[in-house]
């Protein structure tokens, strides 16, 4: 499996979302409760930024509409989103945080 360094660990606040794109493909970088996910950015309901929401109980909800998906699954917690996003492996080696676009999920 290949990783991608996407940014550096200390770039990352406490539930604050990063935008990163990785050969094409955006993706929200969260650290919460002690880990980094990696998480699609585009909302399955709306073509709308993940990453411009917010972060609450291993949650990322969509700004746009209010659907909540899991960081570490990536389904969808609350309508209107039924489709889940993909989210992507995530290695901590230092301070780089590297995520492979192989999907999880």
């Amino acid at each position: 499996m290949a990783y991608v360094r996407a940014c550096g660990l200390s770039e990352l606040e406490e539930d604050t979302p990063k935008r990163v794109e990785l050969d094409g493909t955006p993706v929200s970088l969260v650290q919460t409760e002690g880990e980094v996910f990696a998480i699609h950015d585009i909302c399955s309901h709306a073509n709308v930024s993940l990453s411009e929401g917010e972060v609450e109980d291993c949650q990322i909800e969509c700004w746009l509409h209010g659907s909540s998906f899991d960081l570490r699954t990536g389904k969808p917690s609350g309508l209107p989103a039924t489709r889940p996003v993909p989210v992507y492996p995530v290695k901590i080696e230092g301070d780089d945080v590297l995520v492979s676009l192989n999907q999880e999920s």
